[in-house]
């Protein structure tokens, strides 16, 4: 399935008229996902937009009049469920190669330090990333996203990071932005020169860190590429004063940050995001209580990534209790990259934040919606089903919301809206 331009003026015939709404979906099960108030599940409901936003939310015995006088466009969904449309918010989906080799070799009990010594690990994408055209790393990356728009994706961040120079970053940033602006999905940039030492600097760290700062930061800004900054604060990565210089530096450009924080050991990356205001704060295995006190003090959202948690079988599970006590809000990711999380199903990692992190399923529902959309700093746009936002949706081939979170696989996702227009629709022939 390939990515273009909104297909449903194509499916369904528009009829001219000064109809209060251009599209009105009847007899859905919705799941009332708002920004703030008791979430509920409407089953019996129509929802219409407008000009792409969204312009009605009802009961269907409150319709004001008949379905047809209402809309140009009318789609009777016959109980099926309909969402606010889900929203990755943190992926690295722009990449050269892949590392299944490496995955061969960590279930033969390979250690990720020996993978690294023998040329793999991170450097090993970064090679792939550099060698390959702008044009080839937009090939399989639209691949990637098309099977994301499949599984109910309308909006997703992509993360720069395995350049480590500046034309390399420059080069993943610009195929990130054109596949924001050829196809129908919402796509934010997020530069994160600050992911890994490249090889030229293993022996001068600051001097690395100096370049990220004064050299790729400004310019790349300058060049409209960034709309967030990203770093990885961790041992095998750098540390809080590193990071902080990256911190202070995005900020003087006005630019919001997010963190790589405490995926392999508390390292207090979390306190140090929060002192920024940082969007969000990612990972989390060994988020402490005094991180959770910060992130909440500064309303940074806690983003879980269980693909990574699951693939590199890991034990130690964010402290989803302690983020709850303190509502922090939670959100949920697929974090695609080639090494620790390759990933292609948004809504398989509702299924995992259920099993590994003990989440409910409404958590995890909000988890891709409203709570992605706090993340990216968009919540007053994206992610919930409130009249005056984006007519952002994805209507689902089951009968209530919880289904979401316990069927393994499939393609679940009947049709993706965005902005009022079908983005994807499943092909109707599935039946053997």
């Amino acid at each position: 399935m390939g990515l273009h331009k909104p297909i449903y003026g194509d499916l369904i015939k528009r009829d001219k008229t000064m109809a209060q709404h251009d599209t009105l979906w009847i007899n859905g099960t919705l799941s009332i996902i708002t920004e703030k108030g008791v979430p509920e599940t409407l089953e019996a409901g129509a929802i219409a937009c407008k000009d792409g936003l969204i312009s009605l939310v009802s009961p269907m015995q409150n319709l004001t009049d008949s379905p047809k006088k209402l809309a140009d466009n009318v789609v009777d969904l016959h109980g099926k469920c309909l969402t606010p449309g889900l929203i990755d918010c943190h992926s690295h989906l722009v990449f050269g190669g892949n590392r299944a080799e490496e995955f061969n070799l960590r279930l033969q009990g390979h250690s990720y330090e020996q993978i690294a010594k023998q040329g793999g690990g991170i450097m090993s994408t970064v090679n792939h990333t550099r060698a390959a055209t702008e044009q080839q790393l937009e090939h399989e990356a639209r691949k990637r996203l098309a099977l994301l728009v499949s599984d109910g994706v309308t909006s997703i961040e992509i993360k720069s990071g395995y350049g480590l120079t500046l034309d390399d970053e420059a080069k993943m940033l610009r195929v990130a932005r054109r596949l924001g602006e050829s196809t129908p999905v919402t796509v934010t940039t997020t530069f994160l020169g600050a992911h890994a030492l490249p090889p030229e600097y293993a022996n001068n760290r600051s001097g690395y860190i100096d370049l990220v700062c004064n050299d790729m930061l400004p310019k790349l800004y300058e060049e409209g590429l960034i709309d967030a900054v990203d770093a990885f604060c961790e041992s095998v990565a750098f540390s809080t004063d590193e990071v902080e210089h990256v911190f202070r530096a995005a900020t003087k450009l006005g630019l919001p940050v997010k963190l790589h924080a405490e995926q392999l050991s508390d390292s207090g990356g979390a306190a140090l995001a929060a002192r920024y205001s940082a969007l969000s704060a990612d990972h989390l295995e060994y988020l402490s209580e005094s991180g959770v006190r910060a992130m909440a003090a500064s309303g940074s959202v806690a983003v879980l990534l269980p693909g990574a948690f699951y693939m590199l079988r890991e034990t130690q599970k964010p402290p989803v209790q302690l983020l709850r006590d303190h509502h922090v809000p939670i959100a949920l990711a697929t974090d695609i990259n080639p090494g620790s999380s390759p990933v292609l199903s948004a809504r398989l990692m509702m299924v995992l934040g259920c099993q590994e992190f003990d989440l409910t399923p409404e958590e995890a529902l909000r988890g891709m919606t409203i709570n992605a959309a706090k993340a990216l700093g968009k919540s007053d746009s994206i992610g919930s089903l409130e009249i005056g936002k984006a007519a952002d949706l994805t209507i689902w081939d089951v009968q209530q919301p919880s289904e979401l979170a316990y069927w393994l696989g499939g393609n679940k996702a009947e049709s993706v809206i965005k902005a009022g227009n079908c983005i994807y629709q499943r092909p109707e022939n599935l039946d053997l």
